[in-house]
């Protein structure tokens, strides 16, 4: 019998592909798809087969030899794992010889492991110790000299080879998902150990997820609890769109007086997801102020009765967002948020264009891709999980990725097949030249305004030649599942609503989807929710924002209000889902729910009360939060939430504008962009995400600005100034610098939103 695994062609594979197929195992007849292996249509039927190097979210490791199965006029033994199954055969999971063969290799994995399971971070929840207890592992006949290995501290994260079974889940992940390819294997037989690029490691942590023994650990974590000494709270990340699914664990939960509640670790369900390191270190930034007192809570109440302007950020559940919507329906204010403000323009107009209130892109779909153009973001710090995605379209699918942003990124440098440089200001240019060349019937009303772009003169003003769209629109030709992403620097574009009528057109008559990348964890939520103004009136009440009246979740301002991981409530993330999330710090004081009940007519007992009620006309629906599930289930699909019904809005032909002549970026530019890991306030406060908050610029930029690595300079921009200490980075090219802003808390910064590159002035701050 011929496996498919044994031959065929390529052609052969894919006239066969989605084919349906019938095969028995251990006596049950299952269906399946051609292509897949007969571990996963077992799984999917739920017939257990052992595992220990197997990961769902990577291609099959093959390295440990459990899953081995027989076949019905097969000789020998099946790896299952990797082994694509076939009409007919019958396969058998667990006789007498797959038991015997099994034991010995359990017993392999168990030379020499040290027995120390009382203090190993993984006892309780060790794959090794499960397994030993599944087969009855309770003697060892043989040993082997072990061999001197040094335990290595990798920053935060800890390895102890003594320990390591050398799976490769470790390393399969960092390269198919992570991407960052920075574990490896140092190969040396019994002395084989998992080795590491420290200038390439993310430090995201997801090689300690999927260790199923305690050889990678956190050494913040390490002896400091015991996994069933926690409970784990089920929550969505905080930190950016992507919502990520995550799990507090939590030491002592309960002690509402003294705060003895402690978030110890976060985990996630990394059989089929992923966590970068902003959401598994990133979880101590509960509020420990605490506001209570009656007269504090009048001043609160009264404070925002009396002012013109809730001013505050997409940093918030959709709760508190329909809260603020119920307050300035009441009392007339105004709600500003610029960052959702810019979001939610940009979505309106391009939605007006396509017929539907949604974007029609997923990370599910960019995963899926074979072929990806991202524009107008430095991807790797504004939204890791696309990036992730990204990295798994290019490694799964063969995926062509055209990267096209002012300044390369080297986290991205083994994932582009192209970079696509363009100027500073010209994004409306580049949107413009993609539409020309991949809009191939163009329609009628639109034939005049394409036929009058000078391609030529685009192509000069933002530096992307012509030669450079023909090759990709010939790499992308046959490609079958297209993405194109729009990133954060374009929703504030002084002609973002230009833009989002050529992406909307792309959208349109193009075989793209799009995805608009939402910049803060919920600015499409916000945007979906709140009626917002552009305009300041009277006296500003700012929501974990500055204003004349504070009311802070970081511990700054008048009055302390939950931070997000002590509260119940639900975000609208970038795959278009409304996720819950669950209170996993306790908080002593008062919320915004508190303050609404003393203004509005509806009272509520809990903030989650609001979910039901959230904006059914766009998109939402009326399900309690007690209702929305956690986790993932046996596919790895996502339980959290639901996902929002895309609603159709009446279209019409759109007026496009000529291409506006581009406004020179001479002198100085800088580029709001956080480093690594650090998105906001929340970030900011973490105890294990440690970043500088330095201006950082090539050596190129240093000559150019008369500075040097180590100055202190001064930034004016706007007749305002600042101060930041330079430093060079020798993964940025060119005369553009990185300046964070992640540390400021609630002071406003003196760059401000908007469009994210700055003319400014720099100048060496002469210290006496």
């Amino acid at each position: 019998m011929l496996l498919f695994g044994d031959g065929g062609s390529m052609s052969e594979r894919k006239q066969h592909r989605n084919k349906p197929i019938t095969l028995t195992i251990d006596g049950k007849v299952c269906s399946g798809v051609y292509g897949e292996t007969i571990l996963e249509i077992a799984r999917r039927n739920d017939i257990y087969i052992p595992t220990m190097c197997y990961l769902t979210k990577v291609s099959p490791i093959a390295s440990c030899r459990m899953c081995i199965v027989n076949i019905k006029g097969v000789d020998g033994d099946i790896l299952s794992c990797q082994e694509k199954a076939i009409d007919g055969i019958d396969v058998t999971t667990n006789n007498n010889h797959l038991e015997e063969e099994r034991v010995k290799i359990m017993k392999l994995y168990d030379v020499n492991h040290p027995l120390q399971c009382g203090v190993c971070d993984k006892s309780g929840e060790c794959d090794l110790q499960n397994k030993n207890l599944e087969f009855k592992i309770s003697s060892q006949e043989f040993a082997v000299k072990d061999q001197p290995r040094q335990r290595k501290k990798w920053d935060i994260l800890g390895y102890d080879p003594h320990l390591c079974i050398m799976c490769e889940k470790c390393v399969h992940t960092c390269n198919e998902v992570i991407g960052a390819s920075a574990l490896y294997i140092k190969p040396g037989g019994y002395k084989s150990t998992i080795d590491i690029k420290m200038s390439r490691c993310e430090q995201c942590g997801d090689c300690i997820s999927v260790c199923p023994v305690g050889a990678l650990v956190s050494n913040a974590y390490k002896y400091s609890a015991n996994a069933w000494e926690s409970n784990q709270i089920p929550a969505s990340c905080a930190h950016c769109s992507s919502g990520c699914g995550l799990y507090y664990d939590v030491k002592d939960k309960g002690n509402l007086d003294s705060y003895g509640a402690k978030i110890t670790r976060v985990t996630n369900d990394y059989e089929f997801a992923a966590l970068c390191g902003a959401g598994r270190f990133g979880f101590s930034f509960e509020n420990k102020h605490k506001t209570n007192s009656q007269d504090e809570f009048n001043s609160a109440v009264d404070a925002i009765k009396n002012c013109g302007t809730i001013k505050f950020n997409s940093y918030i559940t959709n709760e508190e967002a329909l809260i603020l919507q119920k307050l300035k329906e009441k009392l007339g204010i105004n709600l500003v948020n610029e960052d959702a403000k810019a979001y939610k323009n940009f979505l309106n107009t391009y939605s007006s264009v396509v017929g539907k209130n949604l974007y029609s892109a997923t990370n599910q779909t960019v995963a899926q891709s074979d072929a990806i153009i991202l524009v107008g973001t430095r991807i790797s710090r504004d939204n890791p999980g696309v990036k992730y995605n990204i990295n798994i379209a290019t490694k799964k699918q063969g995926a062509q990725f055209i990267y096209m942003h002012p300044i390369d990124d080297v986290a991205l440098h083994n994932k582009y097949t192209q970079f696509v440089k363009y100027e500073v200001g010209s994004e409306e240019a580049i949107l413009a030249m993609l539409a020309y060349y991949f809009i191939d019937d163009i329609p009628e009303q639109y034939k005049s305004y394409f036929d009058d772009i000078d391609i030529g003169y685009l192509s000069g003003e933002s530096s992307v030649g012509e030669e450079e769209f023909e090759l990709i629109k010939t790499k992308l030709l046959r490609r079958k599942s297209k993405t194109l992403i729009i990133g954060t620097d374009i929703y504030s574009h002084p002609r973002a609503n230009n833009i989002a009528k050529l992406v909307g057109l792309i959208d349109k008559y193009t075989d793209f989807n799009i995805m608009l990348i939402p910049s803060q964890t919920n600015s499409l939520g916000v945007s979906l929710i709140c009626d917002l103004d552009d305009e300041i009136k009277g006296n500003v009440v700012g929501y974990n924002e500055l204003g004349d009246y504070t009311i802070s979740n970081i511990g700054e301002g008048n009055f302390a209000v939950p931070a997000l991981n002590q509260q119940e409530g639900t975000f609208t993330n970038i795959d278009l889902k409304v996720l819950n999330t669950n209170a996993a710090l306790p908080f002593d004081g008062y919320c915004l729910n508190d303050i609404a009940n003393e203004i509005l007519d509806d009272t509520k007992k809990y903030t989650i009360d609001y979910t039901q009620e959230l904006p059914s006309a766009n998109g939402y629906q009326n399900i309690p939060f007690d209702n929305l599930q956690n986790g993932y289930d046996k596919y790895g699909n996502d339980l959290r939430g639901y996902i929002l019904n895309s609603q159709d809005i009446a279209t019409s032909t759109v007026e496009l504008e000529e291409i506006e002549e581009l406004d020179s970026y001479d002198g100085s530019v800088i580029y709001r962009c956080e480093p690594l890991h650090q998105f906001n306030k929340a970030t900011a406060k973490s105890l294990l995400l440690k970043s500088d908050s330095h201006l950082r610029g090539s050596a190129s930029f240093a000559t150019a600005a008369k500075i040097q690595a180590g100055d202190m300079v001064s930034i004016q921009y706007n007749g305002q100034t600042t101060q930041r200490m330079f430093k060079i980075d020798t993964t940025i090219k060119g005369t553009i610098a990185l300046y964070p802003t992640f540390d400021n808390g609630l002071s406003d910064d003196l760059i401000p939103l908007g469009y994210r590159y700055k003319q400014v002035k720099i100048k060496k701050v002469e210290t006496k």
